[in-house]
């Protein structure tokens, strides 16, 4: 008797890396990691020396005290008391809201509209096929209602 032999390791990897959702998945991560290299070139060659112009770059300084008296290391690192960094904070939120913002006006919408404006030209074209389709089937239909009202009144030749 014959045994049927359960496929390898190395044939269902194989088979894992061959599906098309996990090449597809590999592509897109080496292109996202491609694309925050020039996200993060034009926030920080223009989006913050902009935001730079109209306040500081850099909040990380900015902290209240919670619990006095607060003192600081050289380092940075807390000595006394309690000290809250929303300054860092801040930063990070504003960072992120300004990277989502050149993300999104400079590389979504623009692909989005451009994405749509081929889908309406694909449905402008389909919409001609089907008038065209329609247009031609009612002139079919034209004729053989003539040709049922000729057979009825007798005018029909042979």
């Amino acid at each position: 008797m014959s045994e049927k032999k359960e496929p390898g390791i190395w044939q269902g990897f194989k088979a894992f890396l061959m599906r098309g959702n996990v090449v597809d998945l590999a592509v897109a991560v080496v292109i996202g990691a491609a694309f925050t290299n020039i996200v993060n070139s034009v926030v920080k060659g223009i989006i913050n020396p902009l935001v730079g112009a109209i306040g500081t770059k850099n909040l990380d300084s900015y902290s209240s005290c919670l619990k006095d008296p607060c003192a600081l290391n050289a380092d940075g690192t807390v000595k006394t008391g309690v000290q809250i960094m929303w300054g860092s904070v801040l930063g990070a939120t504003l960072s992120f809201v300004i990277t989502a913002a050149v993300v999104y006006f400079l590389m979504v919408l623009p692909m989005a509209k451009y994405l749509s404006r081929m889908e309406a030209r694909r449905r402008a074209r389909e919409g001609t096929r089907e008038v065209v389709e329609v247009t031609e089937l009612e002139v079919l239909k034209e004729i053989r209602d003539a040709l049922v009202a000729q057979r009825g009144n007798g005018h029909i030749q042979r």
